[in-house]
């Protein structure tokens, strides 16, 4: 076996830069697949993604024990499609098995499902069934929304609290939320990954809240508590939609809320996670929020070029 123990695809973001910490922790030595520079005495060697070229995916993954795969898309955008993330991830799979690796780790979601309407579920799932199908050990953790350092979603509910009068929540506000933080959910992939037998982990926060109630402990928390409204879906997109055009980037799609509110962002079992998100929006009472955190700018090309994503949101990142 190589010195370099481990794969961790895209350990210089969000998901994939936690559990790259854990392993560094342990002592392991990692290689990562990524489309970003290596930061500067980076312990980790830098790979990039080459799903058009199967061979050289499976050379650069040869001699690993265990694949980490964080790579996903949030939403589609240009040439940027769930299509091609689940081509992409199942060539990775492929790939990881003829290189001989022991044991692949996949970050999926909750709920995922194959007759699902919403795509970003529905692909999950397909590649669910492709990891199973491989003949690979593997591991699947199905996080909520996650969140932490380098969050995008909670950060910028927590902006426009800071920088708007009110806050609107589409419906009744009343679907479920359970967040789980990045390093519980690095925990959880790295407990998995020295595991043998095949597992699937739904990975939850301690505390559970109603979106509206989720609003609310944000605003408190930060010290902008707002009135919250309770307004029609379409009003709600709208209103995204133009908060979007003033930042250029897309707030929350349609796909996404519809998730929100279908309650597929809670979990049925025991929570594993123990991070309380009360806890951690008063230790980030005064940063969270304080700037606006743009998934266009950091994860898609703007020229809308054929690409690839490099880090997880999550499966989690709604």
């Amino acid at each position: 076996m190589s010195a370099e123990n481990d794969v961790v695809t895209g350990a210089f973001s969000y998901s994939g830069k936690a559990i790259a910490a854990r392993l560094l922790e342990q002592g392991r030595t990692l290689r990562t697949l990524t489309q970003r520079p290596a930061p500067p005495d980076s312990p980790i060697r830098a790979y990039p993604f080459s799903f058009d070229s199967p061979d050289a995916l499976k050379a650069t993954l040869r001699g690993a024990d265990t694949v980490y795969n964080t790579y996903w898309v949030r939403f589609e955008r240009g040439r940027v499609e769930f299509s091609e993330a689940v081509a992409n991830t199942i060539t990775l799979i492929n790939a990881a098995r003829d290189a001989g690796v022991r044991r692949f780790v996949h970050i999926s979601i909750t709920r995922p499902a194959l007759d699902s309407p919403l795509p970003y579920f529905r692909g999950k799932a397909i590649m669910e069934e492709a990891l199973m199908e491989s003949g690979l050990s593997y591991g699947i953790v199905r996080p909520t929304v996650i969140f932490g350092r380098g969050d995008v979603f909670i950060n910028n509910i927590a902006w426009i609290l800071r920088h708007f009068p009110v806050f609107a929540v589409a419906g009744d506000g009343r679907y479920p939320i359970q967040p789980v933080h990045v390093d519980d959910v690095a925990d959880i992939c790295v407990e998995l990954g020295a595991m043998d037998s095949n597992v699937i982990r739904d990975a939850a926060g301690p505390e559970t809240f109603t979106f509206e109630q989720f609003v609310r402990v944000i605003g408190q928390g930060i010290g902008h508590p707002r009135p919250v409204f309770r307004v029609p879906v379409p009003v709600a997109l709208g209103m995204s939609r133009l908060i979007g055009s003033l930042v250029g980037d897309v707030v929350v799609n349609r796909q996404e809320l519809d998730g929100l509110m279908a309650g597929l962002v809670a979990s049925n079992e025991a929570p594993e996670g123990r991070i309380r998100f009360t806890d951690w929006i008063e230790e980030r009472a005064e940063t969270l929020g304080a700037t606006y955190a743009s998934e266009i700018g950091r994860n898609y090309e703007r020229d809308n070029a054929r690409r690839v994503f490099i880090g997880s949101t999550a499966p989690a990142d709604i």
